[in-house]
């Protein structure tokens, strides 16, 4: 049984500066990626509500192709097989945007349920003041959505951050991958597997914390939206 002594004193203290860099890094990939994959969900949800059938089709078929194949794969396609087309990235770069595109096709189904919740008649009440489509999305329909979907969006981050441990597999040192590193020099694989899962456990609940006060400000009561 692995010495509690030798594990916090010898091993996990030492490397809390590293730990604390790599939580950081962890941060910054699930916040850039977060981002990103709204930016890109608010497009594509929107396309999947569009009257334009190809677009609607298109979006569809992103969503159904990136929900329907593992992140890791989709990770090693960034990194491993867009080089063979010219688009040479680094590892970082590759993990942020291969999370940044799997969370936009949740995304863009948490934003496509929130914009079909809203009623009908506002609507049809936009476009009897003479508001176009694409104004009443904007003015009307997309303000009300964004609040509708906090929920699930909370959701969604708190699987994110969980998620950015898959970029440990192209070498980029966050939380996981430092763990491994210093378990590969230590062995003490229990000890510092349990303390690595504390640690996911203390970031994931504190953020869902913060962002629940975020959901009883904004959210508006009374409605659900289907989330990942």
């Amino acid at each position: 049984m692995p010495s509690l002594d030798r594990l916090i004193n010898d091993i996990i203290v030492p490397n809390l500066p590293a730990y604390g860099d790599a939580l950081l890094l962890t941060l910054q990939i699930s916040i850039i990626s977060i981002i990103f994959g709204f930016v890109l969900g608010v497009v594509i949800g929107l396309g999947k509500t569009s009257t334009n059938r190809p677009v609607r089709w298109l979006c569809t078929m992103y969503v159904e192709i990136i929900r329907g194949t593992p992140l890791l794969v989709q990770i090693f396609i960034v990194y491993f097989g867009l080089p063979s087309l010219g688009i040479d990235l680094d590892r970082l770069t590759s993990g942020i945007l291969a999370i940044g595109f799997n969370s936009a096709a949740y995304q863009a189904e948490i934003i496509r349920a929130g914009i079909q919740s809203i009623p009908v008649g506002q609507m049809e009440a936009a476009r009897a003041i003479g508001m176009t489509r694409s104004q009443a999305m904007k003015k009307v329909i997309l303000p009300q959505a964004l609040r509708l979907i906090i929920p699930p969006m909370t959701n969604e981050f708190i699987i994110l951050i969980k998620d950015s441990s898959l970029v440990s597999v192209l070498g980029v040192i966050e939380l996981t991958k430092l763990t491994q590193n210093i378990n590969q020099r230590f062995y003490e694989p229990l000890g510092l597997f349990l303390f690595l899962a504390l640690i996911y456990l203390v970031l994931t609940y504190t953020t869902s914390h913060i962002l629940r006060h975020v959901e009883k400000k904004y959210a508006i009561p009374g409605y659900e939206v289907e989330s990942k």
